[in-house]
């Protein structure tokens, strides 16, 4: 999106509620860039600034003051935000295009109660067509809906490029969104045209009217398109300029549903941020399983199928079997993905958008219907359009990814061999992984929510200028997909559902959304739980603080909340074995295993930090015991291993090593490990070795100086070590002898 350092300067004082900087900045910019009528907006507001400032300096009381300047701060405000938005069809060809080609396109009245009118009479045209005969009805159908898409398509591009709206237009376009008498699909797509431009530029009533149609609207694919508008919009920097944005959000949440459908709106924008790294999954491990597994080759002439070669099947029949179940495989593993909510399309379909159906923003966003001008004559011409008919009505694809495979089929069913377009005849043909959806899930809040999300994500990913476009899937924007985190939301219904999200976010390792909702917990929420979550967090990432605390600090004030929280005991165990507080680790650990006899992690933790400690002879007690349990488990050896070579007993340690290192693969700190155990038993020849391969290991970046005089100098010297042995060794090993 074009930015302009000046006017973000600007918004910015305004939002910070500084009036007088931000009159003096826009003023500045007014001298440079000319616009006489904003020049003469700007001057008004100044001068009744002014006045109120003469007042006050008189020593009038003035009760409503505050109010007075709220005022002022918002006419300042929109007045910036429509310069902003000047600036940004002036510098932006694409966008100055758009804006010129609609309001010179020939209409010349947009008011609402034109575009009002103009809507339902198209609703009232459809009926009346069921009134034609048959032979008139097709023809009148189609000219009546061409006429109708191109109205829609600039509807939308002036929808997206206006600027601020009245209270006036804004409640005239509440009401047509909300009216019973204009279509459906109409009305989702001037939803979506007022999210697109509340994206790029916040004003407070096309924020609202998206709120009032999502609470009031009972079309439910109107309601969720206008659910996912107002969250993207929402832009938390408003809010000590509009107090009301946080009223209306706690009304709204006062209502379950909206709660309900907000964490689950949650969710599912996690999954959307998850698309391209499912989608390499699905390019590197499942499309090729898929491709060597079937019976169908893609040429550069077309698809062909591959015989079966019988013979084979003769000899080797178990062959087929694996095949089959490779390829049952893969297809579950797809169909597993799609149920836990992963957008499993966008990688084939992302390709498919190159068609000119694709130019204008708005077919980005229309809702699929049959009667569309894009595809209504293919329906009907092109072979296969049983099957066709069927994957459009029933498969689980977005809007646009239904346009996609609608107009790339017909360019493609011309090179399928005879035999597959015999089934697509006969509507016997499916494609692997999809099923047909049952109309009940078709209409659901959920699937209405997770297609719409896929059809914006694509529009953001993939259209050619989608730069001019503010991007809430950007990582810099991670705060509007992340919405939980939104300090608006603080102090609401929602609030109670914090926890629940941190959980979710941890439990998907989205652990900068974990942090950012922990940070606008309420002091009033900030127990147990919350200090447990904030410091499992602060660990996992390796982070200093968040939300002013430390791992330590948070995981010490929930035991101080909850003393016999066995959860609590182990985070805050390991908390402090990373700070080096080995005997306070050991005491938790201790108290664990005392209650958990048959916990192994407890007792191989309270050795770890036994040998950290120097106490050995203790920690083997309890290894030899977990050994002879598990004598093969790698980690009791790893630790059982260390703990022989701090004993002394490097003989019985080097045996352990030659276990581990005859792993596959073989871990780099094994490595390490056994060099210094053969150092400490004297056999400088395995040791050099030993540190040898692990300088060549992958990812390993060794300096023998630094590694032997500054990392390990004390383990050196505890062993005997004398300086001209590690001079020698540095020196061996930097092949300097």
């Amino acid at each position: 999106m074009v930015f302009n350092e000046a006017l973000n300067t600007i918004i910015a004082d305004v939002t910070a509620r500084q009036l007088g900087r931000a009159i003096g900045h826009l003023e500045n910019y007014l001298y440079t860039f000319v616009q006489p009528q904003a020049t003469e907006q700007l001057q008004l507001i100044k001068s009744d600034y002014r006045l109120m400032a003469d007042y006050w300096q008189q020593g009038y009381d003035d009760p409503e003051r505050g109010q007075l300047y709220d005022r002022l701060l918002r006419r300042l405000f929109v007045l910036a935000t429509n310069v902003y938005i000047r600036y940004y069809i002036r510098n932006s060809t694409f966008v100055s295009g758009v804006y010129h080609r609609t309001r010179n396109n020939g209409r010349r009245d947009w008011s609402p109660a034109s575009l009002s009118h103009d809507l339902e009479a198209f609703v009232a045209d459809v009926a009346m067509l069921q009134l034609e005969p048959e032979h008139v009805r097709a023809s009148r159908q189609q000219n009546l809906y061409e006429r109708h898409q191109q109205l829609m398509a600039d509807l939308f591009d002036y929808i997206w490029t206006s600027r601020l709206w009245t209270d006036s237009v804004a409640d005239a376009f509440e009401q047509m969104l909300l009216s019973p008498t204009i279509d459906s699909n109409d009305q989702q797509l001037m939803v979506s045209a007022i999210t697109l431009s509340l994206l790029n530029f916040f004003g407070i009533n096309k924020f609202r009217l998206l709120m009032n149609v999502y609470l009031k609207s009972t079309d439910e694919r109107v309601r969720q398109r206008a659910l996912i508008g107002w969250v993207l919009g929402l832009d938390a920097r408003v809010g000590g300029l509009y107090t009301e944005v946080h009223d209306l959000l706690k009304q709204a949440t006062s209502d379950a549903r909206c709660c309900d459908e907000l964490a689950e709106l949650q969710m599912q924008m996690v999954y959307c941020q998850r698309t391209e790294s499912d989608n390499r999954i699905i390019q590197s491990e499942i499309m090729p399983e898929l491709l060597k597994n079937n019976n169908i080759r893609v040429t550069r002439n077309g698809i062909e199928e591959v015989e079966d070669d019988q013979l084979e099947d003769i000899l080797h029949p178990e062959k087929a079997e694996q095949r089959m179940e490779k390829l049952e495989e893969s297809v579950r593993r797809m169909a597993d993905m799609h149920k836990q909510g992963s957008d499993i399309y966008f990688g084939g379909f992302s390709q498919m958008k190159r068609f000119p159906f694709f130019n204008l923003v708005g077919n980005w966003f229309v809702p699929y219907y049959p009667q569309h001008p894009a595809v209504s004559g293919l329906l009907q011409r092109v072979r296969g359009k049983s099957f066709l008919r069927r994957m459009l009505d029933s498969s689980p694809f977005c809007d646009s990814d239904k346009y996609s495979f609608a107009i790339g089929f017909e360019m493609a069913v011309s090179k399928l061999p005879e035999s597959i377009m015999q089934m697509l005849d006969r509507g016997e043909a499916t494609l692997a992984g999809i099923e047909d959806m049952a109309t009940d899930e078709l209409q659901s809040a959920a699937f209405l929510r997770r297609s719409y999300l896929q059809s914006l994500y694509r529009f953001f990913k993939v259209f050619p200028q989608r730069s001019d476009f503010f991007n809430p899937f950007e990582p810099g924007n991670a705060a509007r997909c992340f919405f939980f985190a939104c300090p608006l939301f603080r102090d609401t219904p929602l609030e109670e559902r914090f926890a629940e999200m941190v959980a979710f976010f941890m439990k998907h390792k989205v652990y900068d959304a974990a942090m950012m909702t922990l940070r606008n917990f309420s002091e009033e929420r900030r127990d147990a739980q919350f200090y447990m979550m904030n410091g499992t967090v602060l660990m996992r990432t390796r982070q200093p603080d968040n939300a002013g605390l430390t791992a330590k600090e948070s995981l010490a004030r929930s035991l101080a909340l909850a003393p016999d929280n066995e959860r609590a005991w182990s985070a805050y165990a390991r908390v402090l074995f990373m700070s080096a507080d080995y005997g306070s680790a050991l005491d938790y650990y201790e108290r664990l295993a005392e209650r958990h006899p048959d916990s192994r992690s407890y007792q191989l933790n309270a050795a770890v930090c036994m040998t950290n400690m120097d106490r050995f002879d203790d920690a083997l007690k309890i290894l030899y015991k977990l050994n002879y349990e598990q004598p093969d488990d790698a980690g009791i050896n790893r630790v059982l291993a260390w703990a022989l070579v701090g004993a002394g007993k490097t003989d019985q340690a080097a045996r352990k090593y030659d276990e581990l290192l005859s792993a596959d693969p073989v871990q780099a700190d094994d490595l390490l490990n056994a060099a210094y155990c053969h150092w400490f038993g004297r056999d400088i020849q395995g040791a050099v070795a030993l540190f040898r391969r692990y300088a060549q290991t992958e990812g390993v970046k060794f300096d023998p100086a630094h590694e032997f005089y500054d990392r390990e100098q004390q383990l050196l010297s505890r062993h005997a070590i004398s300086d001209v042995e590690v001079r020698l060794m540095t020196d061996t090993l930097s092949a300097v002898l």
